[in-house]
């Protein structure tokens, strides 16, 4: 089956329409650890996990975003904060960013007259352990960890005693001279039997800082998505009029890995002229942008110079853009116009949007998705932001009342998502009265840990991987569209009620 003829044979389908036929397995264990899961998130960045947590604003900001780097995947952080509040993104980038370190090339610091009450305070609102003590010239000259002040008395501002006080001053430290490899600062470490070792250079300048407890989690977490320096990698979304470009800078400034330019119809002059100002402005930063369900639309942002497409206008469970306007392409249609259209470039795709069952995860990733991005499959997690509510709820078998616990969930054109960020956007021209609303805003039932969620998932996708006959999740999609024909079963009605409805 040519690329022409598999259009053909999805046009107006999305994944309730097909199931694949299983073929001869070659894998022995499904064993997460072992079955290559990687794919591209952009032109220039890989995820060992193909799966992203939506930029909404009841779903992805640092809690969420940490899950899903360290499981392999990728957060990007909403741009729903309220009167143009950069400073609230930039701050959930950088929660991420300094939460696990290879090397802390920018570890927190205080200087030696500081006080103790100060030097608490920045504890508590980084959420660090130690500070590194430096002098003007930024020359080490001790660390004060929470266990130097853990039984001081009195530490309020009124306690004479400052940082020099409490501190373990830099000849009693174990140093070393230079950069360091992980498993040179293990050996060190194990050797002289400390869990923090400064580096400096020659003069006594500070380098950076490595510390035991990020070792042990770049060994436990080897999956775990990464920069060069070891640090968690997180997105963050931005839209294309007001702030955007602002905002941008202040989120490449912290450190953040992929900008997400997310509007709703970016094949769009609005978002052809975001592009040209943002590359103008930001040369080269990695941007991926959308959304765009058309072989037109990819080709459009491919030709402006994006580095990853997101596809989906209108099949998220929080998106009511086809009932309100009755525009959009059933999700599997548009991910395979966008995968031919886009070939030639090798632009990653991202499928944005439709996925309510696992086993739509492999068909997001075999009808073109490099990745996919999930919102409604992580709504009321632990991770998710906003207050759990407790509601009664009438039981139909004992007709009894219980309280239980939901989280709002809602898409990001819902009427509160967009008031929430009206003065971000143009604000002055923009009336509530005329806004057309393509979201919903509902309660969902409170549950665990968005990383179970994200474990099952990884699991259903090996089993797709066994029972599709190959040993990855790259040779299974080059098996897959060499030969379509091999997998793809149409459901008839009554097919589809058999294998989707339980």
């Amino acid at each position: 089956m040519k690329p022409n003829d598999l259009r053909a044979a999805v046009a107006g389908c999305t994944f309730d329409d097909f199931i694949f036929a299983p073929q001869f397995s070659v894998i022995e264990r499904r064993d997460p650890a072992t079955i290559d899961l990687s794919c591209r998130l952009s032109e220039h960045l890989t995820l060992k996990r193909p799966i992203i947590s939506a930029n909404m604003d009841t779903v992805t900001r640092s809690a969420m975003a940490i899950v899903q780097a360290e499981e392999g995947g990728i957060g990007i952080i909403d741009r729903g904060f309220r009167a143009g509040d950069i400073a609230a993104q930039v701050r959930e980038v950088e929660i991420v960013k300094r939460t696990q370190h290879g090397v802390i090339q920018d570890p927190y610091t205080i200087a030696m007259d500081a006080s103790l009450y100060d030097a608490v305070r920045t504890m508590e609102q980084s959420g660090v352990g130690t500070l590194v003590v430096v002098d003007e010239a930024r020359k080490l000259r001790g660390l004060l960890t929470q266990r130097d002040i853990r039984f001081v008395i009195g530490r309020d501002r009124r306690d004479g005693r400052t940082v020099a006080d409490r501190m373990t001053p830099v000849e009693r430290l174990v140093l070393h001279v230079g950069p360091a490899s992980l498993e040179d600062a293990e050996r060190i470490m194990l050797e002289r039997k400390v869990k923090k070792l400064p580096l400096i250079d020659k003069e006594g300048g500070l380098i950076g800082l490595i510390t035991a407890k990020d070792i042990l989690k770049q060994k436990r977490m080897p999956f775990a998505t990464r920069d060069e320096h070891g640090r968690l990698r997180v997105g963050a979304a931005i839209g294309a009029k007001g702030d955007f470009l602002e905002r941008a800078a202040e989120l490449i400034r912290v450190g953040v890995d992929v900008i997400v330019i997310d509007i709703a119809h970016a094949h769009s002059v609005v978002m052809s002229r975001a592009i040209e100002q943002f590359r103008k402005q930001f040369g080269d930063a990695e941007l991926i942008a959308g959304n765009v369900a058309t072989a037109e639309g990819a080709r459009f942002l491919a030709e402006r110079g994006v580095n990853g497409i997101k596809v989906g206008i209108g099949p998220g469970g929080g998106c009511t853009t086809r009932l309100n306007t009755n525009f959009g392409v059933p999700q599997v249609h548009a991910l395979v116009e966008a995968a031919v259209a886009v070939e030639q470039q090798g632009i990653p795709l991202i499928a944005d949007g439709g996925v309510r069952r696992d086993g739509a995860l492999i068909e997001a990733l075999l009808f073109g998705g490099d990745a996919v991005m999930l919102g409604n499959a992580f709504a009321g997690t632990l991770e998710t932001p906003g207050e759990t509510v407790h509601k009664s709820v009438l039981l139909p078998e004992s007709q009894k009342a219980v309280k239980v616990a939901f989280k709002v969930f809602r898409g990001m054109a819902s009427i509160g998502a967009i008031v929430d960020r009206l003065d971000v956007e143009d604000a002055d021209s923009l009336d509530l009265e005329t806004l057309g609303a393509e979201g919903l805003e509902v309660s969902v039932p409170a549950r665990g840990s968005a990383r179970s969620i994200l474990q099952d998932l990884v699991k259903h996708l090996c089993s797709a991987i066994s029972y599709g006959g190959a040993r990855s999740l790259p040779e299974l999609k080059e098996l897959f569209w060499k030969q379509p024909e091999r997998y793809l079963i149409r459901l008839s009605e009554a097919g589809r009620r058999e294998s989707y409805e339980r």
